[in-house]
């Protein structure tokens, strides 16, 4: 756990690889918690014991359902941070400032190619095409996107790699990875809009078969019963992303 402040609120580090929650009852081994998932009410649940003291032989100690709400959703292939809260009320707040863009996220990512610009604003119009539990995301579309970049590293010798500090203003599926392979600067290890021959040969050279993208800070001001609350939570960046 990264961060968790009193009236519930937690953060995660989700690593690469994990399901921010199953899609079905056989991913459940995959996901961040390992017990059910309401999809409805996109929370996690499950029964445990009212205390910690061991049951007797042949007793069966009461229980009590617990419940995590999940805030935000991360793709497997992307790490970092993850946020959960205790309570429905809570929750609904915390959703809330994510739909009114009142939430700071900044994620880093390896990519090939090196920007021409040390800062820009990426700004494009995308398509989200949904089939079933399948995203695809294209430009050319009317969603209105935007995302503040920033070179943190680069190597040119070699294979031209990148570190990128990307801020989205924009919440939308898939709109990093998009904007990024749309400027020609491919996210190292996406399989679905990244270079695949630059993947595959960065894998035999490095053993890495990650996405490189990570979530890895989040950071807000929320009300909540009358008082005024700061949160803030960062997941320490991976060392493979650095090139």
């Amino acid at each position: 756990m990264l961060a968790v402040d009193a009236n519930g609120l937690a953060a995660f580090s989700k690593p690469a690889g994990v399901l921010s929650h199953p899609n079905r009852i056989s991913e459940q081994p995959r996901s961040l918690l390992t017990v059910r998932y309401v999809e409805d009410g996109e929370y996690y649940e499950w029964d445990q014991p009212e205390d910690d003291e061991p049951a007797a032989p042949g007793e069966k100690k009461p229980t009590v359902r617990r419940r995590l709400w999940l805030l935000n959703r991360l793709d497997s292939g992307t790490s970092g941070v993850l946020l959960v809260a205790s309570s429905q009320k809570l929750a609904d707040t915390i959703r809330a400032l994510f739909q009114q863009r009142h939430v700071r996220k900044v994620y880093n990512a390896l990519v090939f190619g090196v920007p021409s610009e040390s800062k820009q604003i990426w700004r494009d119009r995308l398509a989200i095409q949904k089939k079933g539990a399948q995203i695809r995301t294209v430009t050319g579309g009317n969603v209105p996107s935007e995302s503040h970049m920033r070179v943190l590293a680069q190597r040119r010798t070699g294979v031209p790699l990148a570190l990128l500090q990307l801020e989205p203003k924009t919440g939308r599926s898939h709109q990093l990875r998009v904007q990024c392979a749309h400027r020609k600067l491919p996210i190292v290890g996406d399989a679905t809009y990244g270079d695949f021959r630059a993947n595959r040969e960065f894998a035999k050279a490095t053993g890495q078969k990650r996405l490189f993208l990570h979530s890895l800070e989040t950071s807000f001001s929320y009300a909540f019963e009358g008082r005024e609350f700061s949160f803030a939570a960062k997941a320490p960046l991976p060392p493979e992303f650095l090139p």
